[in-house]
């Protein structure tokens, strides 16, 4: 890009950029791992934008970037974060997204949000496995990119290196914009090189100043400008461009760098820049790229839309003249303003004060219904930070703040009232970490179901579930750090104290063997008395059979009306499970012999000693734990798939089998006992050093071992 002496129309410190036209708007998501240093990066493009006068500060002190008091706490960027500026004439929606794995749901958020990405790795750190699947998830949804390298000024910074890093691992269309001057060898960048321009901006004591590159410092540059024009030109759309190159003809740099701007526009070519925050090195070149290369809204296809009630798909443009159409891409709460929604506008422009139609496709597994409702908009904003700056109105293109929109929640499509629309939803992960819970008091306990689902209404990620078979309230998490913020946020904001528990597996108990059960409830205590015998024989049944009642009842020892009570209460029993406390399961009952009493026999009699003869009859018989068996595929970078099996056979899985998926991975693929597998998200990320991934689903219960189905029969006893 063509180097600036200055950077540009800056906007006043504060001031909220307002533009008409979607030409004049970017949104930009910046991508990384954590640590890498995104959330400095974006406090130093809002100084260089002249949005903040300080390093974090607004003029009243407000944080820019800090929105929840969870996140300061442990000093992680957990959430989507909106930091607009004004450069050049052109707004540019910066959005922070998470780098911690556990916040993947945010992140494809972003990615929904915006129209090209900021890759972001350290010059100290370069790039790793989770970096891989970073740009993985950009690649999926076609998302242009650049990579900032940041901390050049770090001790063990190499720009050179993770660049080559880049190449290796992204691919050929990675190539350096600007390279790093330095004033010695050994000292940090004080100033960037455009290989294309020939100019160096230097960046002294917060000033930026742009010279003509030395001799010897274009001559160290060559080699890599030339790879990086014939990069360039490689993608350029003249077919003549490449053979003029080769034959020797300098080409025109104005054509060069249209070729650039093009090529980044579409996704294909991947411009690196480097940047030093603290100095604020590569701050103004990173704008300029923006501004110039990233596409806008208008040059982005808009998610699939479709008439609500099932109508035909609508072919919508990002026109503030158009339709509404917008997406709920984020949902916080405040405890002071309340819930704030992060709105994307696709299509036509979004007003104050006006009613707009509420739709949302709904995830019932996770505990958010559909819905389909109208509701009134407040006020709109400009977030920075905390603070929430009133704005006329949001066009297409656009992303703004909405206060107090009760009823949306992330993920929803916001449109006009008259012509209701469905925007098609991204895909979200499937939380894999289970987390059961109880309320600490009866306070507690009132309070806690309202709670949670306001915070599923922030997050799709997490699944509520009533476990109606151990009684357990279990919240699906994405991981340890997302369930710590979970229960964090429980606290703060809603005032909700929880206690973790085990999580109980949802066992089965089943007959090994025939077996006969003699039940006898007789009781006299003066007055009306109970009386009932009955004798069962129990047998088992193949996996899936359920219950079968067998009456072989003959010469009337048992009246009819009394029959269907022994059924019941053996039911009943079968529910309560017999010797670990878990429903029994596939068995066949046959009534063969009882007794009964004139007078004191009665329904709850014999349902009292139909329950009273299963539980005779598994004192006798063999019986069996079952457990349940899940269907595990795990994809994982093929230099730990044997660490993954040898951890499967450790869990008593049984590896089914494995399969390439290309780019060095592999999908294996195996049958573990759920049991084994409850942390199983956690220990993967561990094993796999954060690459690894994996899907679920229940496939059958099986016997349980026959030394872990006597310690759970034990610590039944125990309770």
């Amino acid at each position: 890009m063509a180097d600036k002496a200055s950077s540009g129309s800056a906007a006043a410190a504060g001031r909220v950029p307002v533009v008409d036209q979607p030409e004049r708007i970017r949104n930009v998501v910046l991508v990384g791992h954590s640590g890498a240093g995104k959330t400095t990066l974006v406090e130093a493009l809002l100084l260089a934008a002249g949005v903040i006068n300080r390093m974090g500060r607004v003029e009243d002190g407000t944080t820019v970037t800090d929105f929840d008091e969870a996140e300061i706490r442990q000093q992680r960027s957990i959430s989507l974060a909106l930091a607009p500026l004004e450069f050049d004439g052109v707004k540019v929606n910066l959005l922070d997204a998470p780098g911690y794995a556990d916040f993947v749901g945010d992140l494809r958020a972003g990615l929904r949000a915006a129209d090209a990405a900021l890759f972001v790795t350290s010059a100290a750190d370069g790039i790793d496995g989770s970096t891989r699947m970073l740009w993985e998830e950009c690649g999926r949804v076609g998302m242009p990119r650049a990579v900032v390298v940041t901390k050049l000024d770090s001790q063990r910074g190499n720009f050179d290196e993770v660049v080559a890093e880049c190449q290796r691992a992204f691919g050929n269309g990675v190539a350096p914009l600007y390279v790093p001057v330095r004033p010695a060898p050994d000292a940090p960048p004080s100033g960037l090189l455009g290989l294309l321009s020939g100019q160096v901006a230097e960046y002294r004591e917060g000033r930026r100043e742009v010279r003509p590159a030395a001799d010897e410092q274009w001559r160290a540059a060559e080699a890599v400008r030339n790879s990086l024009i014939e990069g360039i030109i490689s993608e350029s759309e003249d077919e003549t461009l490449m053979d003029r190159y080769l034959a020797g003809e300098e080409i025109d740099e104005k054509t060069v760098i249209a070729d650039l701007e093009k090529a980044v526009a579409r996704g294909s070519f991947y411009p690196v820049l480097g940047a030093c925050a603290p100095s604020g090195l590569g701050t103004v070149e990173i704008l300029e790229l923006i501004t110039r290369a990233f596409p806008s809204p208008v040059e982005r296809p808009i998610p699939p839309v479709m008439s609500l009630y099932g109508g035909p798909q609508r072919e919508l443009s990002c026109d503030p003249k158009g339709p509404l159409a917008a997406e709920v891409v984020k949902t916080t709460s405040d405890p002071y303003v309340g819930r704030i929604s992060l709105v994307r506008i696709f299509s036509g422009t979004l007003r104050p004060d006006t009613t707009v139609h509420v739709s949302g496709h709904g995830m019932v597994d996770r505990g958010h219904e559909d819905h389909d409702v109208d509701e009134r908009i407040g006020a709109l904003s400009c977030p920075l930070g905390k603070t929430m700056r009133p704005i006329p109105h949001g066009i297409a293109g656009d992303i703004v703040a909405i206060a107090k929109l009760s009823r949306a929640e992330t993920g929803d499509t916001l449109s006009d009232k008259d012509t209701p629309l469905l925007m098609s939803p991204w895909e979200m992960p499937e939380p894999l970490l289970p987390v059961a819970i109880h309320a600490k008091s009866k306070s507690d306990e009132d309070k806690l179901s309202q709670s949670i689902n306001r915070l599923a209404a922030e997050d799709p990620t997490l699944r509520i579930e009533m476990n109606a078979e151990t009684h357990q309230l279990v919240l699906w998490c994405m991981g340890e750090a997302h369930a710590d913020v979970v229960l964090d946020r429980l606290k703060s904001r809603y005032g909700v104290e929880v206690e973790t528990v085990p999580l109980r597996v949802p066992l089965r108990e089943t007959f090994a063997t025939k077996a006969t059960g003699h039940g006898r409830h007789v009781k006299q205590s003066g007055g009306h008395g109970q009386y009932g015998i009955c004798d069962i024989e129990v047998e088992p049944l193949p996996e899936g059979s359920g219950f079968e009642f067998v009456d072989r009842i003959v010469g009337g020892v048992i009246p009819k009306q009394f029959i269907p009570s022994v059924e019941k209460g053996i039911r009943a029993q079968m529910e309560k499970g017999v010797v670990a406390g878990y429903p029994v399961v596939d068995i066949r009952v046959t009534l063969v012999d009882g007794k009964t009493h004139p007078v004191d026999s009665s329904d709850i009699a014999f349902q009292l000693a139909g329950a009273l003869a299963l539980k005779e009859a598994a004192k006798s018989a063999q019986m069996l734990i079952l457990e349940p068996v899940d269907e595990v595929g795990v994809l994982v970078s093929d230099e730990y798939v044997g660490a993954v099996m040898s951890d499967l056979s450790g869990r008593r899985g049984r590896v089914t089998g494995t399969e390439p998926v290309g780019q060095g991975r592999t999908l294996v693929k195996a049958e573990v006992p759920e049991i084994e597998i409850t942390r199983y998200a956690v220990d993967l990320r561990s094993l796999s050093h954060g690459t690894g991934t994996f899907t679920r689903k229940r496939l059958r219960y099986e016997p349980m071992p026959a030394h872990l189905a006597q310690k759970v029969i034990a610590e039944y006893k125990e309770e």
